[in-house]
């Protein structure tokens, strides 16, 4: 690839789920990749646990909650891939993104919804974090450069359904 492969992950809030998905990719994707967050309705603010997660794993970009209608304007950075990560989102009617990106869901459960102690939230934003990992993974291992639009979104979308 010439230029890295741009992946949008939407979430209602982004908040979470969205931000660190955004952060495993942009590290774990070591310039292959270029990884982007939004949210259909954002609270505008960032779950200090996520922000704590995407710190450690070395992310220095700025995060922010911001709305998938940054993503949507016809001057906007051409996305690749459109992926939800939260139920809500995955229901929701999308913009019609620029670029025509294939599409997939991988449905996380939501740690902000977590209850009891401060260290039982965090471990709920860990354990979001590791199963968004194990994906982003499967994602850095397929062969983008050589899978058609039908086949990525056919591969993104398995990688969704997988525990």
């Amino acid at each position: 690839m010439s230029s890295p492969y741009k992946v949008l992950f939407l979430c209602t809030g982004n908040s979470a789920r969205s931000i660190m998905a955004e952060a495993l990719l942009n590290v774990l994707g070591q310039g292959r990749f270029e990884a982007f967050s939004a949210g259909s309705f954002p609270s505008g603010t960032v779950q200090p646990f996520a922000a704590e997660i995407a710190r450690g794993l070395g992310y220095q970009a700025p995060l922010r909650s911001k709305s998938w209608d940054e993503f949507a304007q016809a001057d906007a950075t051409p996305i690749d891939a459109v992926i939800t990560v939260c139920d809500n989102a995955a229901g929701e009617v999308c913009p019609i993104w620029p670029g025509h990106p294939v599409t997939a869901h991988w449905g996380v459960p939501d740690p902000v919804a977590a209850e009891g102690s401060n260290e039982q939230r965090r471990q709920a934003f860990q354990s979001a974090c590791a199963l968004l990992r194990q994906r982003v993974e499967r994602l850095l291992a397929l062969p983008i450069d050589r899978l058609d639009a039908g086949e990525l979104q056919r591969q993104l979308r398995a990688i969704g359904h997988e525990h």
